[in-house]
């Protein structure tokens, strides 16, 4: 039985235009110990299904539906309170985009790290010891816990907010773009430190990313999105080396490379639809060079083009 089993998620954003479809109906698993990159252009509602599953929701959601198994319970049965008390940050937490502004620059390093402990009727002083080892696991020093956000370079508030989402020792971190804004040394460094934790702490990712090459460094099961649905999914294997849907293999060939037998780089046509007012059909259709009049009329189903291989394409 998978770890996390999302099943005909929806997330919707309420807007003076309309309802913003930001996860329409969206379904995978995750095994626990394994790796899911969620990749994507911005804007297609990979963060969105992040916050779905942490329920960290924004005040203008209009639909929030579908259902999330986690270790067996449907988390969409539980109610908040019972939510925030059983499930964020002790078993599901979440390494959120831009450490640079995740950080209270008004609290010390250890007092943000402590608190969900605090809350959760920790002693301060077990707190404090257990903050330290959290930190020397994540290759930071201990002194660090008396500092200010403003005294870390980007990497140490980095590692520092990594530390933050293992300090209850969860089963699943969701990690949105933990590299983001860092240089690629340092970005080297968090991903070889994300490696590790898992293996030592036998930890599940879900990992958000545009970066199609860093995606490939973490993970072992991909998820392609596109216009907040997923449209192939796949071990990272078969996404990378054999992609089946248009919009995988446009986004593999707009990758470059240090080679030049690729010829010129290629980019995909066009802009991504509004999601607000998707297209009718399959949403990838005004863009795909392989349109067909059904792709116009009717929504693709995702099917299993091989084992652990399934495509949402009229092609297939």
């Amino acid at each position: 039985m998978p770890l996390l089993d999302v099943r005909n998620l929806f997330l919707y954003y309420r807007t003076r235009r309309g309802p913003v479809k930001a996860v329409d109906n969206v379904s995978f698993k995750v095994d626990e110990g394994t790796t899911l990159a969620l990749v994507g252009e911005s804007g297609c509602g990979k963060t969105s299904i992040g916050i779905s599953i942490l329920r960290v929701l924004p005040r203008n959601v209009h639909t929030y539906d579908g259902e999330i198994v986690f270790d067996g319970v449907n988390l969409m049965d539980l109610d908040d309170e019972t939510f925030r008390r059983e499930i964020r940050w002790r078993k599901i937490s979440m390494v959120f985009q831009g450490a640079m502004n995740a950080l209270n620059p008004v609290i010390t390093i250890g007092q943000q790290v402590i608190e969900p402990l605090v809350l959760s009727g920790v002693d301060k002083d077990e707190a404090l010891a257990l903050a330290a080892e959290a930190l020397k696991s994540v290759g930071l020093s201990e002194a660090l816990l008396k500092r200010y956000p403003h005294e870390l370079s980007g990497g140490m508030k980095q590692r520092v907010v990594i530390a933050m989402a293992l300090i209850m020792r969860p089963k699943l971190v969701i990690l949105d773009e933990p590299t983001s804004a860092l240089d690629l040394i340092t970005q080297a460094n968090i991903m070889n430190l994300l490696k590790r934790l898992k293996k030592e702490h036998r930890l599940t990712y879900i990992f958000i990313t545009h970066d199609l090459p860093l995606a490939s460094e973490l993970a072992d099961y991909v998820a392609v999105m596109y216009a907040g649905k997923i449209v192939e999914i796949g071990t990272a294997e078969q996404i990378f080396l054999d992609p089946k849907h248009p919009y995988t293999k446009m986004l593999m060939d707009a990758v470059p490379t240090l080679r030049y037998d690729k010829g010129e780089l290629k980019y995909i046509p066009g802009v991504v639809p509004s999601l607000i007012e998707p297209p009718p059909g399959c949403r990838f259709h005004p863009r795909c060079p392989f349109r067909k009049d059904v792709c116009d009329k009717r929504e693709p189903e995702m099917k299993e083009v091989e084992k652990d291989h399934f495509v949402a394409c009229h092609l297939y």
